[in-house]
């Protein structure tokens, strides 16, 4: 017998509309270097979100970016760390305006 791979989808609470988007949020990895953000969403398989979990990836947590220059890893600052996230693992995050309003929902 052949297991499938599962994946799992944590929402936040609130995840209703952002502003004028849809209120899914917009992917981590297209975040500005500066930029505040609140985590919405994240998808993937149950290892890797538990492996979020473990870092302080959960729905409603804040992070701000550190680096992104448009390809390789992404730095970000979540729960005062700072930790290293590969473009393709930023893109399973979505994130929306944190309240101190530096990203909209797109």
């Amino acid at each position: 017998m052949t297991s499938k791979a599962t994946s799992l989808e944590i929402e936040s609470r609130d995840a209703g509309p952002l502003e004028a988007g849809t209120g899914n949020g917009v992917s981590l990895s297209t975040v500005r270097s500066g930029d505040s953000v609140e985590i919405k969403r994240m998808t993937g398989g149950h290892h890797f979100l538990s492996r979020l979990a473990s870092l302080g990836f959960t729905p409603g947590a804040r992070l701000r970016v550190v680096q992104n220059y448009g390809r390789g890893p992404i730095i970000v600052n979540v729960r005062e760390t700072r930790v290293a996230l590969g473009r393709g693992e930023a893109e399973k995050i979505l994130v929306g305006r944190d309240v101190g309003g530096a990203v909209k929902d797109g």
